[in-house]
C-alpha cells in the first residue's frame, strides 16, 4: 500500500512540476513552425542526441498524460522525415503507453478486478475472446483519446503482450498521417489542416472493418440459437 501511495505521489508531483513551470506550453504548433529552421540545424549537427531526446520526451508525455502528442508527432515528421519520424514516434508512444498501462494496473487495476470480479466476468470474457479486434479498432478510430485507452486497458485483465502488439501496430496509420504532415510543415497553417474529412472517414472505416469479425461471430451465434 505504501509503495502505491509513493508512486502516485511521484506521478502527481511530476505533473504538477510540469504545469507549474509551464513546460508543456512550449510544445505548440506555432512554436514548432517558428523554430523549425533552428531545430533542423540542431538535428543535423546532433542527430543521434536529438533522436534520444525526442523519444524520451515522447515517453514522458504519454506516460504522464501530457497533451502534447499531436505537436510532438508533427515535430517527428518536421525534424526526421515521415518514415523515420513515424518510427521514433512509434517507439516513444509505445513505451510511454506501456508505462501508463502498468501504472493504471498497479494503482487501481488489480483492486478493481478483485472487487468487481463477478460483475466484470462477462466483460473480461468478451475482451479476452476478441481483444485484438477491439483494441485495434480503438487505436484506429481517432475519437478515442490515446492516453485514455492506455489507462483503461490497464484497469482490465488484458495481458501486456497483446497491449504492446495492438498499440505498436495500431498507432502506425495515425502516426504516419501526422509525421507526413509535419514533413510538409510549410504548407500547413493550423492543426485543423492535418485531418481532412476524407482521412477521418478512412480511419473510421478502418476501425469499423476491424470490428467486422466480431459482428460476424455474434451474428452466427445468434442464428444458431434461433
Amino acid at each position: 500500500m505504501k509503495s502505491k501511495i509513493i508512486i502516485l505521489l511521484v506521478f502527481v508531483l511530476i505533473i504538477s512540476l510540469i504545469k507549474f513551470f509551464d513546460l508543456d506550453t512550449y510544445f505548440t504548433f506555432e512554436n514548432l513552425k517558428s523554430q523549425k529552421d533552428v531545430l533542423t540545424t540542431f538535428v543535423n549537427e546532433n542527430y543521434l542526441l536529438t533522436i534520444v531526446v525526442f523519444v524520451l520526451v515522447y515517453i514522458v508525455s504519454v506516460a504522464f498524460l501530457i497533451p502534447i502528442a499531436t505537436v510532438l508527432t508533427l515535430s517527428g515528421g518536421a525534424l526526421f522525415g515521415a518514415v523515420s519520424g513515424t518510427l521514433y514516434v512509434n517507439i516513444g508512444a509505445t513505451v510511454g503507453a506501456i508505462f501508463a498501462f502498468l501504472f493504471a494496473r498497479y494503482i487501481i487495476g488489480q483492486k478493481v478486478q478483485s472487487k468487481y470480479e463477478k460483475q466484470l466476468e462477462k466483460f473480461n470474457t468478451e475482451l479476452d475472446n476478441n481483444k485484438y479486434q477491439y483494441l485495434f479498432s480503438l487505436r484506429f478510430l481517432p475519437i478515442f483519446p490515446f492516453f485514455l485507452v492506455n489507462f483503461l486497458c490497464g484497469v482490465t485483465k488484458l495481458d501486456l503482450k497483446s497491449f504492446i502488439i495492438t498499440t505498436s501496430i495500431g498507432i502506425i496509420p495515425g502516426s504516419f498521417v501526422y509525421t507526413y504532415a509535419g514533413s510538409q510543415l510549410s504548407n500547413i497553417e493550423s492543426l485543423g489542416d492535418v485531418f481532412s474529412k476524407d482521412i477521418l472517414f478512412a480511419f473510421i472505416l478502418l476501425g469499423s472493418l476491424t470490428l467486422l469479425p466480431v459482428f460476424v461471430k455474434k451474428y452466427k451465434a445468434y442464428k444458431n440459437k434461433v
